[in-house]
């Protein structure tokens, strides 16, 4: 059924006159339903003409030089619309002749003066087929999709041209028209391709998937279109550093909700000239959003970096943990990049040990998304099986959502150690057994000068919650700590030249190194613990 009505007549025949298309007709019209946008253009275009047709069969086209004549539907050429004869070649327009009678160069529809095209070419089933082959030559892997578009910023003046037009037609009547009474463009676009590209992938489309399809259109021909709302309102086009253009939508709007309708009406045609030529399309691309992989892992090498050890350009270690685990999955999920992040970091020469240290990996615009638990599960035993350095457990897919539960109360988590420690005095057992009733030991380091030249000079106050000694000789014995997250254990020890106050070396009045340091546990309940 046929959109329009009675009452929408004069506003059908103004647009239309002007070079406006019909899906746009029916967005100022109001009409916000789905069903008649997705009729094919031509089928539109024929519906209109009809509905526009007066009782003896003509077409009112208001044509500005000569004056409007009547002019009978069947003199017009197959496929012409009627729209803006006041193109400059002619080219797909109706043109006026000096004896009133229609003529015209082709039989391509004219590209309408408000949407540059979008909804006259790019929402039709041949456009969207070359979208699907896009998507499917792109090799991801996604059961719905998200598709989104970018438009053009000068479609926003335009828009803006013609409703000050309507709405003083309008006004001549009585009536009233709101920016807020016309169907936004995107989505009478949404509305028309939606379904045709769920129904060419097999996929519904859904805005909160992962997967999208995005279209970059432009319109080199009326680029400047916007150019005069800068003269009128500076302060809405401030140059930023990842725009290549001050000229972007939000911009546009925010100038066009400042100006006044005079001003505009003095620097822009109401309605806006039909332009020669549709819109391009400037990117057309694919994109998975990220993915994420989490799990725990031990460090058995007092020679492995957590992550690439490189000074000044040059690598000093072959391999660090990051890469031992990342290399795998990158592989697996036919990612672009990584992104790596852990409960806190252990020194090069540190083991980890005991249920590991908790991780998670960021997946950049990964291809392969769908696993099983058995396929993951054997992607954690080709990690392990690849090196003797590191083992991974618990290796699980999780939500963005769900990594702050590894940062949460970091500080305030614990984290056991095993230190072998040596002594300039010789010591026996007895002089060590008082540390064993130390509790809660609250002590005060300053940025330790190790880690100065990357993290802020700060006194940071943390809590030796107990400690147990195991005596070895008259110059060793080893030391189980557990302590706040967030303790620089080392520097515990040494002292860091009074850095760390109290210290080891103080509290026993000797001077006191480490020799060896594991990590025994990180007591960060995430991710959950998985059957082997």
């Amino acid at each position: 059924m046929f959109p329009l009505t009675e009452e929408n007549k004069h506003v059908a025949q103004l647009l239309f006159n002007t070079g406006t298309c019909p899906r746009c007709i029916f967005r100022f019209c109001g009409v916000d339903f789905h069903a008649p946008y997705k009729l094919s253009y031509e089928e539109l275009l024929n519906e209109l003409q009809k509905f526009l047709k007066t009782e003896k069969g003509e077409l009112i086209l208001e044509v500005p030089n000569p004056p409007p004549k009547k002019i009978r539907l069947h003199e017009l050429e197959d496929g012409i619309d009627g729209t803006d004869n006041r193109s400059q070649n002619g080219e797909g327009r109706v043109s006026v002749i000096e004896d009133g009678s229609i003529a015209s160069k082709n039989s391509n529809p004219n590209v309408c003066n408000v949407c540059l095209g979008i909804l006259q070419e790019f929402c039709e089933k041949e456009f969207i087929k070359k979208v699907c082959q896009k998507v499917e030559a792109s090799g991801f892997e996604f059961t719905n999709l998200v598709f989104s578009v970018s438009f053009p910023p000068q479609l926003s003046v335009r828009e803006h041209a013609a409703w000050l037009l309507v709405k003083q037609e309008m006004g001549k009547q009585s009536l009233s028209l709101g920016r807020n009474d016309i169907v936004q463009l995107k989505e009478a676009y949404k509305w028309i391709t939606h379904p045709l590209l769920s129904e060419e992938l097999g996929v519904p489309t859904d805005g909160k998937s992962l997967f999208e399809v995005s279209v970059v259109f432009a319109h080199p021909e009326t680029v400047e279109d916007c150019h005069f709302l800068r003269a009128i309102c500076p302060d809405c086009f401030k140059p930023a550093k990842n725009k290549q253009s001050v000229f972007t939508r939000m911009a546009v709007m925010k100038a066009l909700n400042k100006i006044k309708e005079e001003d505009f009406r003095r620097q822009f045609p109401c309605p806006p000239n039909s332009p020669k030529a549709v819109c391009t399309v400037l990117e057309m691309e694919c994109a998975h959003g990220a993915v994420f992989v989490a799990g725990r892992y031990n460090k058995y090498s007092r020679n492995l970096p957590q992550t690439p050890w490189i000074i000044d350009g040059e690598r000093k270690l072959e391999s660090s943990v990051e890469e031992l685990i990342s290399d795998h999955l990158l592989t697996v999920f036919k990612a672009e990049s990584f992104n790596f992040s852990s409960s806190g970091r252990e020194d090069v020469d540190v083991r980890t040990l005991g249920n590991g240290r908790p991780f998670a990996i960021e997946l950049v615009n990964p291809r392969r998304v769908r696993f099983t638990a058995q396929e993951i599960k054997e992607l954690q035993q080709k990690i392990n099986s690849s090196s003797n350095k590191i083992q991974v457990r618990d290796l699980q897919l999780v939500t963005r959502e769900a990594l702050g539960h590894m940062k949460e109360g970091e500080e305030e988590k614990t984290k056991t150690y095993s230190a072998l420690i040596w002594t300039n005095k010789a010591i026996r057992k007895e002089d060590i057994e008082f540390l064993n009733d130390m509790k809660d030991l609250k002590i005060d380091q300053k940025t330790p000068l190790r880690v100065l030249h990357r993290r802020p000079l700060a006194v940071r106050s943390r809590i030796i919650h107990s400690m147990e000694t195991c005596y070895v000789d008259e110059h060793h014995f080893r030391l189980q700590l557990k302590t706040q997250a967030g303790t620089y254990i080392k520097e515990f020890v040494h002292g860091d030249f009074g850095r760390t106050k109290p210290n080891l070396g103080s509290l026993m009045n000797v001077t006191a190194d480490i020799l060896e340091l594991d990590v025994e546990s990180v007591d960060v309940d995430w991710p959950p613990a998985l059957d082997d």
